[in-house]
């Protein structure tokens, strides 16, 4: 299975390499470790597990074993690197924010800033997505550039659409990732194969519709088909801020199950990158929810 980031699908996070999860060995009488009922499980162990007695306790039934090596991902190896990117990107965010005017003589200069930011960091994203190891120099920067566009994007919307915009996405962004994180270590989300291939199915319809209105507001001009505007805009301003908190779910358990098979500890950093990129995604929807909001006032 494919993680609903591209940076979890190209190293460890994935099907193909077993330890997160969806390609593993099951205990003796039961299915594997945290993936009980799951119908990814697969018989080929946890790849991780390179003590030869570890490998003959999989052939047994037992439960997979942990690598006898130190190095392996931790929870607080993911929370000390998320916090580290989220960390850079408020702060250049800040810093775009209290630098770059977007006052009527310095909205076009901010504005071309923000958007060469935002494709720098589009640029290093893909170069990372595609590699099959964390640079953290990589993600680093992606973060910092990131910030710098969101820090210009949050200020015109803040300054010049609806005052207090950006503090009520922050809310918004924190408030999902909360109620998600709750929902999912109490069990009432279940990521199994049919929740993942929905999600994957609506989300890519949901960027082929964005797509299509782009091109009819470019070619077209004014807003498109609508999907960013009025009624229809805030339906999938809606619709963007559930896929996000999916793609979370999704996420938490890409990481619980790295964790579980023993990843290595360079992994952490591929997590924080994904985390960061989901909510970003949700920010960002959020940003423009607000923003049609008052605009149709």
């Amino acid at each position: 299975m494919r993680s609903s980031n591209p940076v979890f699908s190209r190293r460890g996070f994935s099907r193909d390499n077993g330890y997160a999860g969806f390609n593993t060995a099951p205990q003796a009488g039961g299915a594997a470790v945290g993936t009980q009922g799951s119908p990814y499980a697969q018989p080929q162990g946890n790849p991780y597990a390179t003590n030869p007695y570890a490998q003959q306790g999989l052939q047994q039934g037992a439960p997979p074993q942990a690598p006898v090596t130190t190095g392996r991902m931790t929870m607080d190896d993911v929370v000390m690197r998320t916090g580290t990117t989220l960390g850079i990107l408020i702060v250049t965010a800040a810093l775009a924010w209290a630098l770059l005017p977007v006052d009527d003589a310095n909205i076009g200069r901010s504005y071309g800033i923000g958007i060469g930011a935002a494709l720098i960091g589009m640029v290093l994203a893909l170069v990372q997505s595609f590699k099959r190891t964390a640079t953290p120099a990589l993600i680093v920067s992606y973060a910092a550039f990131e910030g710098v566009f969101l820090g210009v994007v949050s200020s015109i919307v803040d300054n010049r659409i609806a005052s207090g915009a950006a503090m009520q996405a922050v809310i918004g962004t924190l408030a999902v990732f909360t109620a998600v994180l709750v929902a999912y270590k109490a069990g009432w989300i279940r990521v199994n194969r049919r929740f993942y291939g929905f999600v994957m199915a609506a989300a890519l319809g949901f960027v082929l519709l964005m797509v299509v209105n782009m091109l009819f507001a470019v070619f077209g001009g004014g807003d498109g088909l609508g999907f960013r505007s009025g009624g229809l805009g805030i339906l999938f301003g809606i619709i963007g801020v559930l896929l996000g908190a999916c793609f979370l779910a999704l996420d938490f358990k890409q990481v619980e199950d790295g964790i579980a098979y023993g990843a290595p500890k360079e992994e952490a950093w591929l997590a924080a990158f994904g985390l960061t990129l989901t909510l970003v995604w949700i920010y960002m929807e959020f940003l423009r929810l607000v923003a049609i909001l008052n605009s149709s006032d």
